[in-house]
């Protein structure tokens, strides 16, 4: 089975290391892609990167999908030679036991945050809750060596490659490099629209939607999309469906709100509309947790209306993100025809 995009540069940019304020690995294969997709690339002091692509009126549309990935900083390295850190953005301790990262210091060093075996284990060490501050990453070099190599504010970032698993691929980094990913797709397939549209690749949206919000004020659009990956909890562990919030293969999700958006009902119902028109596969997304970008611009430089479109990912905020390649492909078709669609005409105000 053959993925109907580019599944290289997808694997490129999700095995790409950048957590939040520190994206420059991501923000390179950004710059490279859009400057044969967009009119002109420019980047501010924050690091997100907003590819133009000028149309035939003022009227402008900005499209945001963000580049950074959870991951850590070094906060402190014990006499003994282990690394202990401090988290950037949402993690659930109990997923990084046994995890292999990355500690980017002096050089970049392999090591592994060690599970206790479960013969040794105390009864209280078993009914402790997980915390990213009890985490030691061992690196496998003595004190010595690990001091002159790893400092107090090095980066560590989870190790793990894409795959496929049938029509699905797995990894680190979805989040939302996948979105990313959608984003320069759209771009690619749009030649002449009738808006001008800003396509936005955002820092920091993981500890709390800041590259976004910059923009609203710097780009100023007049309608605002974000795209990121959302929930689908369409797996065993999960008792009802109304929990699972999306599924995997039912198409590009459609989002109607999250924890820190109400999208407008003019704008998703035009999205809705388009995906029929076009005979999209799509659900709509009502996420009982959670943010994205699209928050970032509703109300930062006056009232905007804004939508979202959100790719179903099993497993989010781990190494083993899942998405289906036919959700992917959706999504790259909802956002080409919507840009294209969007005369600057349409009433989005209630």
């Amino acid at each position: 089975m053959v993925f109907d995009f580019d599944y290289d540069l997808l694997c490129e940019l999700t095995e790409a290391r950048g957590v939040p304020g520190y994206e420059d690995d991501v923000r390179e294969v950004v710059r490279r892609e859009f400057a044969d997709r967009v009119d002109r690339v420019e980047t501010d002091a924050m690091g997100n990167v907003v590819g133009t692509i000028e149309g035939d009126s003022d009227y402008s549309v900005a499209v945001a999908a963000h580049m950074d990935e959870i991951g850590f900083m070094v906060r402190h390295v014990t006499d003994e030679g282990f690394v202990q850190v401090d988290p950037l953005g949402g993690f659930d301790a109990r997923v990084l036991r046994a995890q292999r990262v990355t500690v980017h210091g002096d050089e970049d060093l392999t090591g592994v945050i060690g599970s206790v075996p479960p013969h040794t284990l105390t009864e209280e060490q078993r009914e402790t809750d997980d915390e990213v501050k009890d985490v030691f990453i061992d690196l496998g070099r003595d004190a010595e060596t690990v001091a002159d190599l790893v400092s107090v504010g090095d980066l560590v970032t989870l190790d793990q490659t894409t795959t496929r698993m049938g029509n699905r691929v797995t990894g680190k980094a979805l989040d939302d490099r996948v979105c990313v990913f959608a984003m320069l797709a759209a771009a690619a397939r749009i030649a002449d629209p009738d808006v001008t549209i800003h396509f936005a690749a955002t820092v920091q949206e993981e500890v709390g939607l800041r590259g976004a919000r910059a923009l609203g004020v710097d780009i100023d659009p007049d309608l605002a999309v974000a795209l990121d990956v959302t929930v689908a909890n369409d797996v065993p562990q999960i008792a009802g469906e109304a929990d699972a919030v999306t599924e995997l293969g039912a198409g590009t999700a459609i989002k109607l709100k999250d924890s820190s958006v109400i999208t407008s009902p003019k704008v998703h119902g035009r999205l809705t509309d388009v995906a029929e028109a076009e005979g999209i596969d799509h659900q709509h997304e009502v996420l009982p947790a959670g943010g994205t970008d699209t928050a970032g611009f509703q109300n930062t430089h006056g009232a905007k209306p804004v939508g979202a479109i959100s790719i179903p990912t099993r497993y989010l905020h781990t190494v083993t993100e899942t998405a289906d390649g036919d959700d992917v492909a959706a999504t790259i078709d909802l956002l080409t025809a919507f840009l294209e669609s969007e005369t600057g005409d349409h009433d989005y105000t209630l």
